[in-house]
């Protein structure tokens, strides 16, 4: 097995600098952050903070020629995906590991095209409220991260190597047999908690305490239930009540990325959430009348952003 000794990650906010941090703190040298000059200057003009703590990262941008990475950790949002995909071009190699560890079904999909999908393991982050503001990350649960191949009844050389890192970092992490259910499944508790929350502007709290606000999600997320019974991935009334349980655990005054893209002003990932949903609806059979509702609302929130 192949120990991973060069880890680059692209993507500083909430997700990012996090892990950034727990790599960090296990060797000074292990990770760099891949961004832009302007991003560089700024961020070095700032400075990095994680719960507190000032973090020197080392930077890269995207034309040096410094070697391939062992790993690429892309920890951006959905809008800026391509952005990511060409500014890692340079430190891709032939044994390069990709995690993308975005929202959504779709990134491990654009970026094999690109790199080739046996660069690939499919990956996202569950559990984690962190926050950020600026270019300050704060949380109380750094979140896990779930990855692996498709199937995972034996660990192949690429899991293998990242599951050996996560454990010398203490990353918290979960490899499950099946990947795309696992994928799934985030993708139900991202269409529910992450959407409804952007609308009602609610932070976790409001979920574990309002039963209206909970059953707004569950409604949500009911319509990628059924789409996922049609395609053969059969998610059940029990993942919600999973998801319900995780949420329970996060502090109450954490946020979703998407009402923290709201807060600030920003594009949301509307379009890989409910987006998805109504055009996989349509493609199915399947009535999403809540979603094609959140699309519409979010939609419309965005645009008061002028106002």
């Amino acid at each position: 097995m192949t120990t991973i000794k060069k880890v680059y990650i692209s993507g500083l906010g909430a997700i990012g600098s996090g892990y950034a941090a727990k790599l960090y703190e296990t060797d000074q040298n292990l990770v760099t952050v891949v961004a832009d000059q302007e991003r560089i200057d700024r961020y070095r003009r700032e400075g990095i903070y994680v719960n507190g703590k000032a973090y020197p990262f080392h930077f890269i941008s995207p034309d040096a020629n410094h070697g391939p990475a062992d790993l690429i950790l892309i920890a951006v949002k959905q809008r800026q995906l391509e952005e990511s995909i060409k500014a890692i071009r340079n430190f891709v190699g032939e044994r390069t590991i990709i995690l993308s560890l975005l929202n959504g079904i779709t990134s491990e999909e654009s970026l094999g095209k690109i790199y080739g999908i046996d660069k690939m393991l499919y990956s996202f982050v569950v559990g984690t409220d962190a926050v950020r503001e600026g270019t300050k990350t704060k949380f109380s649960k750094i979140g896990t991260i779930v990855f692996g191949e498709k199937l995972n009844r034996e660990y192949s050389a690429k899991v293998s190597a990242v599951k050996e890192l996560f454990d010398r970092a203490k990353v918290p992490y979960r490899i499950p047999e099946d990947m795309l259910r696992e994928l799934w499944w985030k993708f139900m508790m991202n269409v529910g908690v992450n959407q409804v929350s952007a609308v009602l502007k609610a932070s976790y709290g409001v979920f574990q305490k309002i039963g209206e606000a909970r059953e707004l999600m569950e409604m949500a997320s009911g319509e990628v239930l059924l789409i996922s019974e049609k395609i053969g991935i059969n998610l059940n009334e029990e993942d919600i009540q999973n998801y319900i349980k995780i949420i329970n655990t996060l502090g109450p005054e954490g946020k979703t990325s998407m009402l923290q893209d709201v807060e600030a002003g920003r594009k949301t990932e509307v379009e890989i959430f409910a987006g998805t949903v109504a055009k996989l609806g349509k493609e199915y059979g399947v009535n999403t009348p809540v979603n094609d509702f959140l699309l519409r609302a979010i939609h419309t929130v965005e645009q008061t952003y002028r106002f």
